[in-house]
């Protein structure tokens, strides 16, 4: 899909597009819409940069007990080989 804002838009607000996609994908993130990967992809940054971002606006990663978990076996997998 394609939108189209217009750059006198953009210049109007003050806002350039890369700026106004990281928004985006920073309240999508905070309102649990997408996830990590995607926000970053988004944003068109990479997913360490999407992180500083998000940790500059003091958003959590969404990290739950599951996913600490899904680690755990992936490290103790890695440690056998």
């Amino acid at each position: 899909m394609t939108i189209e804002i217009p750059d006198q838009l953009l210049a109007q607000i003050g806002i350039s597009i890369e700026a106004l996609m990281l928004k985006l994908a920073i309240e999508l993130f905070k309102e649990e819409k997408i996830t990590l990967g995607q926000g970053s992809q988004l944003a068109g940054i990479h997913q360490i940069q999407f992180q500083r971002e998000l940790a500059k606006c003091k958003i959590p990663i969404h990290y739950d007990i599951e996913d600490f978990e899904e680690d755990m076996k992936t490290l103790a997998k890695l440690r056998k080989q």
